[in-house]
């Protein structure tokens, strides 16, 4: 379930991995609804309900969040161009960058509780036989025997997460992504054991998803995740954010003018289409796809 909440709940919000923005904005609600329908087989009743939910929460979304974003992508191209590249400046930005979760997740909220507490014993079976696959994949894509080979993984990870944004890395960027990852001892599975207590907490919730209080429940569980998944998370995520934003900062110092470039090409193509986006109307949109 941890999925479907990153996925119908989050997703409107992690939109820079798509090739085109506006295009995956525009349909995210339907394709959310495919990969749940997938996941869990819904009820056509489920199915409406879960649309119009995700209709609204992209209306909102679009109208009240997407121009923070904007604000936030004009503060970074202004910074990058100035050369203000500094830890603290990075570690600004990825503050901010998480400050837009909360309103989000509380938003989609009432969504989630609909769609769980809708469900019947046998898709609750389902969901947890579903996630407990899943989980197996992903520990068996992700932990190799060999930890140096677990850590030469989560590097080629990050260097194409980071390209995304700087382009093609220098071999003095690619050194220090590999130095990093290394540093970064037992994050993975850290990381995949968290997944794990997570999702086990959900199914937890479930039994008891027809009660008054399971609305508490849900939040609690979107609220409090790294709270739920355990204290060796806990430590583990505090310390990786810090990390992650020393690694950006060394990154963007070690960068050629052309890194900066892509940068800013990236981040005036993604603010271009959140300014489109947060005020062409739906129906305006349709007309000219």
């Amino acid at each position: 379930m941890n999925r479907i909440v990153s996925i119908a709940l989050l997703g409107l919000l992690l939109l820079g991995g798509c090739s085109s923005t506006k295009m995956a904005y525009r349909y995210a609600d339907w394709g959310i609804v495919w990969w749940v329908d997938d996941y869990i087989p819904m009820t056509a009743e489920q199915e409406s309900r879960l649309e119009q939910d995700i209709h609204d929460l992209r209306q909102w979304h679009c109208a009240t969040e997407l121009p923070r974003y904007s604000e936030w992508l004009a503060q970074l191209k202004s910074d990058v161009r100035s050369g203000n590249l500094s830890q603290s400046t990075v570690t600004h930005h990825q503050e901010q960058l998480l400050s837009f979760f909360p309103p989000l997740m509380e938003r989609a909220r009432p969504a989630a509780t609909r769609l769980l507490s809708s469900l019947s014993d046998e898709q609750v079976q389902q969901l947890a036989s579903n996630m407990e696959e899943s989980q197996k994949e992903l520990e068996d894509e992700l932990l190799a025997d060999d930890p140096e080979q677990t850590g030469e993984a989560r590097a080629e990870r990050t260097v194409e997460r980071v390209e995304r944004w700087l382009g093609s890395l220098n071999d003095r960027q690619r050194e220090t992504v590999n130095a990093w990852s290394e540093s970064r001892g037992q994050q993975t599975k850290i990381w995949l054991e968290g997944r794990r207590n997570w999702q086990q907490a959900l199914i937890d919730a479930l039994e008891t998803r027809n009660s008054d209080g399971f609305s508490e429940q849900v939040r609690y569980l979107m609220n409090n995740y790294e709270e739920v998944r355990g204290k060796r998370y806990q430590r583990m995520m505090s310390d990786s954010r810090t990390a992650m934003a020393g690694l950006m900062a060394d990154l963007l110092q070690q960068a050629d003018q052309r890194h900066l470039d892509h940068l800013l090409e990236q981040a005036e193509s993604m603010r271009g289409d959140f300014d489109t986006l947060a005020c062409v109307g739906e129906d305006t949109e349709n007309r000219n796809s």
